[in-house]
C-alpha cells in the first residue's frame, strides 16, 4: 500500500521460451528466476498482493513455493510469444480482482528475467510513481555509447554496409553522443488509470527511474552464465 492506494505484483512467466526451455525455471545461484522474485516481493513493504501469470502448472507450483499466489492460469489466447505485456497485465489485474473482490490501484510488473534487482529498486518506482502522479514509472539503464544508436549500422540486400541513421556518419567521438537508455525489466509500476482507461503499460506520463550499474535481463545461455559469475563474485566480496 502507498498513499491509500493497494498494489498488486505481477510476476509474468510463460512456459514457452524458445531460447532456454522453461528459462523461469532455470536456477542462478542456486536459485530459481521465479524463486528470486519472491525473495525480493517478499522484502518491498508495498507490495499488498502477489501472483505470477503463467500458462505452466510447474511455474505455478514453484511460484507458490515461492510466496507468489497463483490463483489461475494464462489463457491460450494470450501465451504466445508475440503477445505484449499489456495483454497479460490487463488479464491479471482483472482476473485477480475477480478472484480477491477488491481494486488495486497501481500494478507493478516484476519479469523474472532480472535476477539481479534489489527491493529498493522496485520500492523506488513505486514510491516515485505515487509521488510524481505519473501515469506509470519503468526503471531504465544508460546505454553504453558503444551501443548509441547513432554508431548502429545496417547491411543492405548487396551487402553493403550503412547507418541505420545517417547522422551516425558524422560522429567522431563519442563526446557527441547525447545520453540515451534501455528498459532493464527491472520494474515498471503502473496505474489502473493507465491500463484500463489508456490501454497501455506507458502513459501519457511516464517517469524514468534510472538504474546505474549493470544489469542483465536473461535471454541466452550466455546471459545466464554471466549472472551466475555476478552473484559468485559478490558472495566473496569482489563485486557490489
Amino acid at each position: 500500500m502507498i498513499d491509500d492506494r493497494s498494489v498488486l505484483a505481477v510476476v509474468p512467466a510463460r512456459g514457452g521460451s524458445k531460447g532456454i526451455p522453461l528459462k523461469n525455471l532455470r536456477e542462478v545461484g542456486g536459485r530459481s528466476l521465479v524463486a528470486r522474485v519472491g525473495d525480493v516481493i517478499r522484502a518491498v513493504p508495498e507490495i499488498d498482493r502477489a501472483v505470477v501469470s503463467t500458462d505452466h502448472a510447474g511455474i505455478a507450483t514453484a511460484a507458490k513455493a515461492a510466496g507468489i499466489d497463483a490463483p489461475f492460469l494464462r489463457p491460450e489466447g494470450i501465451s504466445g510469444d508475440r503477445i505484449g505485456d499489456f495483454d497479460v497485465l490487463l488479464h491479471a489485474l482483472q482476473a485477480t480482482e475477480a478472484v480477491d473482490q477488491r481494486r488495486y490501484e497501481v500494478v507493478v510488473m516484476l519479469q523474472p528475467t532480472s535476477p539481479l534487482r534489489t527491493p529498493e529498486q522496485v520500492s523506488g518506482t513505486i514510491r516515485m510513481l505515487a509521488k510524481g502522479n505519473w501515469d506509470s514509472v519503468w526503471t531504465i539503464s544508460p546505454t553504453d555509447s558503444k551501443s548509441h544508436p547513432l554508431k548502429q549500422l545496417t547491411i543492405g540486400g548487396n551487402g553493403e554496409l550503412g547507418y541505420y541513421d545517417p547522422r551516425g556518419e558524422g560522429v567522431t567521438a563519442r563526446q557527441e553522443l547525447s545520453p540515451v537508455y534501455h528498459r532493464n525489466g527491472i520494474s515498471y509500476a503502473i496505474t489502473r488509470a493507465c491500463l484500463l482507461d489508456q490501454g497501455s503499460i506507458k502513459g501519457r506520463r511516464t517517469g524514468a527511474f534510472v538504474v546505474e550499474g549493470k544489469h542483465i535481463s536473461i535471454d541466452t545461455e550466455w546471459d545466464i552464465a554471466l549472472v551466475e559469475w555476478i552473484l559468485a563474485q559478490r558472495a566473496v566480496g569482489e563485486l557490489q
